[in-house]
Formats: structure tokens, C-alpha cells, sequence
């Protein structure tokens, strides 16, 4: 039986051409699919710390060996500089330090993200942001390492610890997407561009002494309201204030909640722009 041309067109025009999809679901499924490999970057996140202090005695612990000589040198030199009793100042030293040293790394290490998984970038079908998963999820590992210090001086010090410390909890969620947006945009910046990646740790390092990590702010009188439009001051602030038994001024939660926010839609759109050259630039 034959079929008529009127009938092959209209069995043609039935049939569902999918659409290409757009660049932005093609970054948000990136986004997505990466996040649902936990188990990989999870993974991953351990081999690194594991290649990295291989034949090392104390492992990942000499990081925070190395950060507790610090807090002690500190801890005895600066309450004299500074006035203050060594019961008040070491506790907000010591948690302003580890905080610190993890926005420090990830910051720094973000620039990192891509090209130093080349090999796996080019011969493997993974989605980017399973590598900043992988950032993100080491630093946060070796955070782990260096936090075992605050308990130990709060009992020193006989710091109390009330319920306020639960807002540590959403302090701690703020970083790690704050985190995420840091490793994608310098990860494809410096991919483009190596020489961003000096540049970027030297700048990390001239903020730390004007970020009020290891000093108070009150130290600035009336330019002290000012402290709170710092960002990583606030990144700081939201883990240090509850644990001291503060809460963080409502500044603090605004800023940090607008750059989270503004860096996420601006990274995203960037990545959703680049996502595709990724590959070419490693």
C-alpha cells in the first residue's frame, strides 16, 4: 500500500525535534550533575590531602601544629601590644585565625581549580564543578584539622559556649557557597589568564592586615562602623561572634548575604558564557 506525500509530511512534522538547550541549562546541569557526584569530589578531596603529606608523620595535623605555634606567639606578644587581657583576646584570635586560613586557601587554591586537573579535564567527560566540589570539599577537610585548636583553648580559657554557637551552622553554609562561586571564577580567570594566580595571593595577604582578624575593630573609633562593609571580615565574623557568644550585627549578615548572592548570579551567567572553553584554556 502506498502512502501518500500528504501523509510522509505529516508523520514528518509528528516527530519532536528536541531543542538545543541554552548555555545557562547547560551550566546549571553542570552545576547540578556535579554536585550529585559527591562520592567522586569526595574522593578526590581525600586523595589530594593524601598525595600531598604522603610520608609525612602528622600529616594535614602539621598545618594545624604550625597554625598553634602561631596563635601561642601571637597569643603572648599582642595583648600587650593591644591592651587586653590574654583570657579575651586569645579565643577571638584563635577562631579569627582558622577561619581566616581557610577563606586564605580557598581563595588562593581557587585559581588552581581547573588546570591542575588538565589530565582528567581532557581525557574524561566529567562535569567542571565536580573540580570546585573538590576545592571546596578539601578545604574543608583540613578546616576540620585546624578547628580541634578552639576547643582546646575555650577550655583554657574557660570560654562558655551557648546556644548562640547553632549560628555557626548557616555561617558555615555561607562559606561553602561562597566557596563554590570563588573556585568557579578564579578557576576559569586564572585558566585564561596564569598570571592571575600570584597576583590573586598576594592580595589575599595584604587583606589579611587590614581585615580584622587578629585586631579589633574598635581599634578604628568612629570608622569602626565601617569594618562590617568588609566581606571577609564578615566571612569571619558570622563563625567567630556566635562561638564568643555574640551575635553578628545585622550588617554583617547583609553584606555577606548580598556578595553570596551577587557573586553566584555573576559567576553563574560567566560560567554559563565560558563553560565551553573551560577545556581549550587548561
Amino acid at each position: 500500500m502506498q502512502i501518500s506525500v500528504e501523509a510522509e509530511r505529516s508523520a514528518f512534522t509528528a516527530v519532536a525535534v528536541p531543542a538545543a538547550r541554552s548555555r545557562a541549562s547547560k551550566a546549571a546541569r553542570d552545576l547540578w550533575e556535579g554536585l550529585l557526584k559527591y562520592w567522586l569530589w569526595g574522593a578526590m578531596a581525600l586523595q589530594d590531602i593524601r598525595l600531598r603529606y604522603r610520608g609525612s608523620l602528622l600529616g594535614p595535623f602539621w598545618l594545624t601544629f604550625n597554625t598553634i605555634i602561631l596563635i601561642a606567639m601571637m597569643g603572648l606578644l599582642y595583648p600587650h601590644l593591644f591592651h587586653t587581657s590574654a583570657h579575651d583576646y586569645l579565643p577571638y584570635l584563635t577562631i579569627g585565625m582558622v577561619v581566616w586560613q581557610f577563606i586564605q586557601t580557598m581563595i588562593n587554591e581557587s585559581g588552581q581549580t581547573f588546570w591542575i586537573a588538565q589530565n582528567v579535564i581532557l581525557q574524561t567527560p566529567l562535569p567542571f564543578s565536580v573540580f570546585v566540589y573538590r576545592t571546596v570539599a578539601r578545604n574543608f577537610l583540613i578546616l576540620a584539622h585546624n578547628v580541634v585548636i578552639v576547643p582546646i583553648v575555650f577550655v583554657l580559657m574557660q570560654v562558655p559556649v551557648g546556644v548562640s554557637a547553632l549560628w555557626v551552622i548557616p555561617g558555615f553554609a555561607l562559606l561553602a557557597l561562597n566557596g563554590v562561586w570563588i573556585g568557579l571564577f578564579f578557576g576559569m580567570l586564572c585558566a585564561r589568564f596564569r598570571d592571575i594566580s600570584p597576583i590573586l595571593a598576594n592580595m589575599v595577604q595584604v587583606l589579611f592586615f587590614v581585615t580584622p582578624v587578629f585586631w579589633d575593630p574598635a581599634a578604628l573609633g568612629k570608622w569602626q562602623a565601617f569594618v562590617a562593609l568588609n566581606p571577609l571580615f564578615d566571612a569571619v565574623e558570622v563563625i567567630r561572634a556566635p562561638l564568643l557568644g555574640r551575635s553578628p550585627e545585622a550588617l554583617v549578615w547583609i553584606v555577606l548575604l548580598a556578595v553570596t548572592a551577587i557573586g553566584s548570579i555573576g559567576t553563574f551567567t560567566a560560567f554559563a558564557r565560558f563553560r565551553a572553553r573551560i577545556a581549550y584554556w587548561v
